[in-house]
């Protein structure tokens, strides 16, 4: 057994839910026990359960059978920021530094590093921590993609099989009818699941972030299917597309979140203006929260599997405020502020949406 940098460590799930999580916490667990002889510690509910000391020791036994599970054991939150933490006082609500807190239950428990797995905003979060003093480990966790300093985060097979599987259905009901059947997918501000899922699933038009609309465009490619006597069209709609010129569609916000925008609705909008300049009846589908749930892909259980160990390996060598990444075939990593240093779109010229075009496929432009 290799003599650790450290001996005594904690994990945590921060931000949106993904599939492989738990797979990433069985792989530190093991890796920790069995490697290094260390001893772990889960903290529940992402950085809330750090604030508010709710840990608890996770053994092998702790995470048997969990990797297939979607969610995670430990449960997360896209809240709770330590820097930015609300409170009550008289009727006002105000926002103030209370990562101290966090100093103070790391060492009341003898932990001496930390492994966060999550997206940006998360991993923002462990990098304030980790300057301020704590040892800290990033994982990459996030459905969307967009994460720029590594190929791939998990979570994004998954959802991208969700999305594709949807099309699938969508196109038999979307043809028996003669329809145009509109998928509204996650993302944020990156269109990799819609681009994806929509090559994968045979869309006829992919509307992303990255690429802005021109409705009128739109309208012309389903008015063109039906001259080719195509009676059914489907459009793939990321969430944060936008028109030219025009902004993103907010359903609301939540302000005491690392990002308080949450995007939704622009399904709705496209698929009522499709119908006004076609006169063809159209129908939305919004998937939503389904892209976050259900078991893994065999390919992230894989990735999140080899994150997992990556990060244990990270620690017992003493390399910290570091991220574990995957770069071509390979576990690698980077310093934290290269991992949140910026998202990682859908490059407009890359291959994926040049395959696009050239399948013919409408991007709006």
């Amino acid at each position: 057994m290799n003599r650790p940098a450290v001996r005594r460590i904690g994990v945590l799930t921060g931000g949106g839910d993904a599939p492989g999580l738990n797979a990433v916490i069985r792989a530190v667990v093991k890796t920790a026990v069995r490697e290094y002889g260390m001893t772990v510690l889960g903290f529940e509910n992402g950085f809330g359960g750090l604030i508010k000391n709710q840990v608890r020791e996770l053994t092998e036994n702790d995470v048997v059978g969990i990797l297939p599970r979607g969610g995670t054991i430990l449960g997360t939150t896209n809240r709770d920021n330590p820097f930015h933490y609300p409170v009550v006082k008289g009727n006002e609500k105000i926002f103030v530094d209370v990562s101290d807190r966090i100093f103070e239950n790391v060492s009341i428990h003898g932990i001496e590093a930390l492994v966060v797995i999550g997206g940006d905003g998360s991993l923002s979060i462990g990098k304030e921590l980790y300057d301020k003093g704590l040892k800290v480990v990033g994982v990459p966790k996030t459905i969307d993609n967009d994460l720029s300093a590594t190929d791939q985060t998990f979570g994004f097979d998954t959802a991208l099989t969700t999305a594709t599987e949807a099309i699938d259905k969508l196109h038999t009901t979307a043809e028996s009818h003669h329809r145009v059947m509109v998928l509204e997918v996650m993302g944020r501000y990156a269109g990799w699941i819609a681009l994806a899922s929509g090559l994968a699933g045979g869309a006829d038009v992919i509307l992303i972030p990255e690429i802005p609309y021109n409705i009128d465009i739109v309208a012309e490619k389903i008015n063109a299917r039906s001259q080719e006597r195509k009676k059914f069209s489907i459009i793939v709609v990321a969430e944060g597309a936008k028109p030219i010129g025009g902004e993103m569609v907010v359903n609301k916000r939540v302000e005491d979140s690392f990002d308080p925008v949450r995007l939704g609705g622009i399904g709705n909008v496209i698929a009522q203006q499709i119908e006004s300049l076609t006169g063809k009846e159209t129908r939305v589908t919004v998937l939503g929260h389904l892209q976050r749930g259900g078991s893994p892909t065999a390919y992230d259980r894989i990735l999140a599997t080899r994150y997992g160990t990556g990060a244990v390996n990270l620690l017992a060598e003493g390399k910290f405020g570091r991220m574990v990444c995957l770069k071509g075939q390979n576990i690698e990593d980077v310093p934290l502020e290269q991992a949140i240093g910026e998202l990682h779109n859908v490059p407009v010229h890359g291959e994926l949406v040049k395959v696009a075009r050239q399948l013919g496929i409408c991007l709006g432009d």
